[in-house]
């Protein structure tokens, strides 16, 4: 599974009360550079405090308080599960979260659709940088009381919860949905949060739910809701179970390739399940791509592109700014394949190689723009205008600079240089097709 990193395209603002503190608040997403992750910037009257948004940060205090919370010195942020399934949900990996007021606003209607049309209004801005992920590579499991959380290997992003309440209108729910920009907009994002009457008084005995009412959050009183309520789902109260835990899940830090499945689970629990997630992390040899990298490894272009030994010759993309252009690298050493052959005892690459390389460094570009790229292909459709001005021998590093000219539908052309050092050595205008595999 791979993903592009992506951030929003400009700043945007949303402001109310905070669920529990009822406190005025507003919030203000900005643009963030690749690899910084998702920041929460807090005025205080000392100057900003920068908060990660990563589960080492949580309120360890916080069990209890249907909630996750953020800490950081004497700063304490509430209830930010929300904003991160929002974020996590379309796709976002670097952001800061300017915050005025100790909790993001809760929406009008109690669910994470304000905070999709913010980020909608904003605009999703693609960063050319594939986004770290954490591959379940094995079975996890975390179990705390009734609640049981696991996660399994899967080539996607999975969510499944399932609940049990004694008030007949929730009951026994159970659902399962692959976490998508289309899908959580739709069938998660507009799950309001929810309470059952009898807890209420309690919630605000303790501080918490101050900012609630009838408008943005759910009420279940003896097995139907408060007057004026209505289900926009018959299992509303599980989706909503699932978009907490994909903001919980958020503080990993990275997007998960696997399975997870919560039973009977809250905050508590996620948060719990999510440092685990995090400690594994933090054994792993290697991860691809590496950490603040500036560039696509040979790990994250083998994610994307079918071609293996001896056939891929591309080594690293170093610049790509999606639908417009790429520059990639091949290094050649005398351990080629096809150098024993081509020539003996005077080694060439030879031209067709460096076509079919350059046509692998813009095959990332079109495969980094499509949906579900892992079940592409691009075919190699024409070459015009061939240019071959120097040989190219080991040792040599080649650097492909390609531009897309034309992109109607699957069909495209795109224009490419190959240098070694300062000196073009090819140059060649590159048609292809995008088909599934």
């Amino acid at each position: 599974m791979l993903r592009l990193q992506k951030t929003v395209a400009k700043a945007v603002s949303l402001s109310g009360v905070g669920l529990h503190t009822g406190q005025q608040s507003e919030l203000t997403l900005t643009p963030a550079p690749v690899n910084t992750g998702i920041v929460f910037q807090v005025q205080t009257a000392e100057g900003v405090v920068e908060i990660p948004a990563l589960v080492e940060n949580t309120d360890r205090a916080n069990e209890g308080t249907r909630q996750t919370r953020l800490v950081k010195d004497d700063v304490v942020i509430h209830t930010v599960e929300h904003v991160l399934s929002a974020l996590a949900g379309l796709g976002i990996t670097n952001c800061y979260l300017q915050l005025i007021g100790g909790e993001p606003p809760i929406t009008v209607c109690g669910s994470a659709v304000p905070y999709v049309e913010l980020i909608r209004e904003a605009g999703i801005e693609e960063q050319g940088l594939p986004a770290l992920c954490y591959p379940i590579t094995q079975p996890v499991s975390y179990r705390h009381g009734d609640a049981l959380i696991t996660a399994e290997p899967a080539d996607r992003f999975l969510l499944t919860c399932s609940i049990a309440y004694a008030d007949p209108l929730i009951g026994m729910q159970e659902a399962t949905f692959e976490i998508r920009p289309e899908v959580f907009a739709a069938e998660l994002a507009p799950a309001r949060t929810f309470v059952l009457l009898e807890d209420v008084e309690a919630l605000r005995a303790r501080g918490l739910a101050q900012g609630g009412s009838l408008d943005n959050a759910l009420v279940v009183d003896g097995g139907k809701l408060m007057e004026g309520q209505q289900l926009r789902f018959s299992d509303e109260f599980v989706r909503h179970k699932i978009l907490d835990l994909l903001g919980d899940l958020c503080l990993l830090g990275m997007p998960i390739q696997g399975h997870v499945t919560a039973h009977l689970g809250g905050h508590d629990a996620n948060v719990a399940f999510t440092r685990l997630l995090a400690k594994s992390e933090r054994r792993m040899a290697r991860i691809y791509p590496p950490r603040n990298a500036d560039h696509w490894d040979i790990g994250s272009i083998m994610e994307l592109m079918p071609h293996r030994y001896p056939f891929l010759l591309v080594d690293r993309i170093i610049d790509l700014e999606p639908g417009k252009r790429v520059t990639g690298l091949k290094n050649v050493t005398i351990n080629e394949p096809f150098f024993p052959g081509h020539f003996p005892g005077h080694p060439i690459m030879p031209a067709v190689l460096i076509t079919e390389a350059m046509a692998q460094v813009g095959g990332v570009l079109l495969l980094s723009s499509v949906q579900d790229p892992q079940s592409k292909l691009v075919y190699f459709s024409g070459i015009d205008k061939a240019r071959f001005r120097a040989p190219v021998t080991p040792g040599d590093q080649l650097r492909f600079e390609l531009e897309l000219v034309k992109l109607r539908g699957p069909i495209c052309k795109m224009r490419g240089v190959a240098y070694v050092g300062d000196a073009k050595v090819a140059e060649a205008d590159l048609m292809s097709n995008i088909v599934d595999r």
